[in-house]
């Protein structure tokens, strides 16, 4: 794994589960990190003062990255803050609510497609310029298993989403490469300890999700996080337009 040290990264979500694990995985790597938060205000300034436990420096920075103007403000506000951008991880989504077919309406629809998509493209597009400048950079984008292998009943427009990310991923990394920035996915599958499940996940349904899974447990935000890191510190690596699956063996692609 490449060393991070002095590498300047933005991570979306950070503030909470798989963002706040990636974002401590990244200072404890070397870098220094914008994180975003949206909602989870407490985590953000706990990473914050990690930041300084690890000899790097940390921001926080709230946005609704659903719009247009505070996701345009988020990346400036960060690569002021860095003195430019190495490394972006698009962590930030959510399932929103479980709702089988009968019950989705546009409304719900396009919430979801913004929240896990939507923002996705407008971090992305404000942050190209600064990503093109650095040389050798990196994107990451979070996607999921449901996005490989649809999900349980009711996140049928999450995993729509999620399945949106990867094809955004292969050919955001073809547009890209010429100008050596590189662009990866990870696609989780049940990662337990985190916010998301908490909501979204029964203890029954996670213990049958379990018994599915060959290496026989779920994952942890830490599994995740040095997935992401491994890929970020490939700054000069050959690896691009690829997605890591981190599921125990359900799914093999």
């Amino acid at each position: 794994m490449g060393s991070l040290k002095g590498k300047r990264a933005l991570v979306t979500g950070g503030g909470q589960g798989l963002g706040y694990a990636i974002t401590a995985e990244l200072l404890r790597a070397g870098a220094d990190v914008a994180i975003h938060y949206f909602s989870s205000e407490a985590g953000a300034r706990e990473l914050k003062i990690l930041a300084g436990t690890c000899g790097g420096r940390a921001e926080i920075f709230r946005a609704d990255l659903t719009k247009d103007d505070e996701a345009v403000a988020l990346v400036g506000n960060a690569a002021s803050f860095l003195g430019g951008l190495d490394i972006l991880i698009n962590n930030a989504g959510d399932l929103v609510e479980r709702r089988t077919i009968e019950n989705v309406d546009r409304e719900f629809w396009q919430r979801v497609l913004d929240v896990n998509v939507t923002s996705m493209m407008l971090v992305t597009r404000s942050a190209t310029p600064w990503l093109v400048k650095a040389g050798q950079a990196g994107i990451v984008n979070l996607s999921s298993l449901a996005g490989r292998k649809g999900g349980h009943p009711g996140s049928l427009v999450y995993s729509t989403s999620k399945g949106a990310v990867l094809a955004w991923t292969r050919a955001l990394a073809n547009e890209l490469a010429p100008h050596g920035v590189r662009v990866n996915a990870v696609a989780p599958g049940l990662i337990l300890g985190t916010r998301f499940h908490h909501t979204h996940t029964t203890p029954d349904s996670a213990k049958a999700t379990v018994q599915q899974i060959p290496l026989g447990r779920a994952g942890t935000p830490e599994d995740v996080a040095r997935a992401v890191v491994f890929l970020a510190s490939e700054y000069d690596g050959f690896i691009t337009g690829a997605t890591l699956d981190l599921n125990g063996g359900v799914y093999a692609a």
